[in-house]
């Protein structure tokens, strides 16, 4: 396939989207990729990420490899709903209780113990899952629409930067995939704030959007 090929068959896959008012029928147009089993591309608060059903362990392979991601690295997920961790995880600790109440939807991605029927790719092996309920307008339509976990994985090569904006993609991963939907430029930046709640006292895996000291004190807060 020629250089021109590959941008024309690219080119027909994207969707441009409202980011306050995303259109209810691209939503349902890239709700049925994932329920079908194909991975898209969705914007998130801060960058955007590759979608696919969670719960789906040949979908979840594909995120993997197109992203080229180690198979010891776990991948989160993001929920319509609090009502979903029902189905992912074991347990909801106080601690989570007052992390979700205080940062959500966005902002924080909380680990929790998973359950056992989740697909062993998602976990890594860790039987850990990170969770999180989306703040983007468009990923809450999304996610409402497939009434289903999905992956949140960022939208980058293993080991690159994440992206803000679909021009800076890597065109190998884009041809991979099954639907883009473009909102735009994002805000950019490290992203969601990672708090394994798995243990007795909370631990940050990773410092983003909301600060050690905002975490701490939202837990206090009990």
């Amino acid at each position: 396939m020629t250089e021109k090929q590959k941008s024309s068959s690219i080119s027909v896959k994207i969707r441009r989207i409202g980011t306050v008012s995303p259109e209810p029928d691209l939503i349902k147009e890239a709700a049925r990729v994932i329920l079908d089993g194909g991975v898209i591309l969705f914007p998130t608060t801060c960058l955007y990420g590759l979608g696919a059903d969670a719960l789906n362990s040949d979908a979840v392979e594909r995120v993997f490899a197109i992203k080229h991601r180690p198979y010891y690295k776990p991948i989160l997920v993001l929920i319509p709903s609090t009502e979903e961790l029902n189905q992912l995880v074991r347990h909801v600790p106080p601690a989570a209780e007052s992390l979700m109440r205080w940062f959500w939807p966005g902002r924080v991605t909380i680990v929790f113990n998973g359950k056992d029927t989740l697909p062993d790719r998602l976990t890594a092996g860790t039987g850990k899952i990170g969770v999180r309920l989306p703040g983007h307008p468009v990923a809450a339509a999304l996610l409402n629409e497939v009434k289903r976990p999905i992956t949140g994985t960022s939208a980058n090569i293993s080991g690159d930067t994440g992206c803000s904006r679909i021009s800076d993609l890597n065109p190998d991963m884009v041809e991979k995939l099954d639907l883009l939907l473009d909102a735009g430029p994002l805000k950019g930046g490290i992203g969601s704030t990672i708090v394994d709640v798995t243990e007795d006292l909370p631990k940050i895996l990773r410092e983003g959007e909301v600060s050690e000291k905002e975490i701490f004190e939202a837990i206090g807060r009990q």
